[in-house]
């Protein structure tokens, strides 16, 4: 199996999120990730923030969740964060999503099978998050949010993920202040069925070598 799109899920999302959040521009990040991540249909959605984070983006993931049938997770790193966020999410009239106390590096590598996850790349800790991220097996979609004010300069997604994942595309967008996108391909099991080939693209923001086989 793998991640399979639904248009009419993301719109249904993308709408919800306008109306919860009182958005107007289309280009707005909770919008587009909601949107995403309902289309996607994504079963184990993982999210960190932190006290006086937006709370626009954690919305719009709880009302992806809902439209996906999915499961929401948010990582916080305090008590203090935690009363925050469920306050904000109470407050908004959406359901709370699961809340896990700690270091998001080490609880993140205790979840299995994430198919969808926003981290914000202004923690020094974020490539951190991504390499220990057990993904799906249907594949998986990993957003960093805040990616232009990025100071991991050397970040790179084939640096923090499994050598042996597949990426099927990557993609950086100039909305809200960036989002570096990158969709990873489905677990592929047994034998090989026919000959494959790897197509090599450079990122021409980045300077990123990107390794496609079809």
């Amino acid at each position: 199996m793998k991640l399979v799109w639904s248009a009419e899920t993301a719109s249904k999302a993308f709408i919800d999120t306008v109306k919860t959040c009182k958005l107007s521009h289309e280009s707005s990040v909770a919008e587009l990730i909601s949107a995403m991540a309902a289309g996607w249909n994504a079963k184990l959605i993982v999210e960190t923030w932190s006290k006086g984070g937006m709370m626009q983006t954690s919305i719009g993931l709880a009302i992806a969740s809902h439209y996906a049938g999915g499961k929401h997770v948010c990582i916080v790193p305090d008590e203090e964060s935690k009363t925050e966020y469920v306050q904000a999410m109470e407050k908004a009239g959406k359901p709370v999503p699961e809340v896990k106390v700690g270091k998001p590096e080490e609880l993140v590598g205790g979840i299995e099978g994430i198919d969808f996850m926003v981290v914000d790349s202004s923690r020094k800790d974020f490539a951190n998050i991504f390499r220990v991220a057990k993904l799906g097996e249907r594949g998986a979609v990993l957003i960093c949010k805040n990616a232009s004010s990025r100071a991991a300069s050397d970040f790179g997604w084939r640096n923090v993920l499994d050598g042996k994942t597949r990426i099927v595309r990557h993609v950086f967008l100039p909305v809200g202040n960036g989002l570096d996108i990158v969709h990873v391909g489905a677990t592929i099991s047994g034998p090989k069925k026919g000959p494959s080939r790897w197509i090599k693209h450079v990122d021409r923001k980045t300077g990123e070598e990107i390794f496609i086989r079809t």
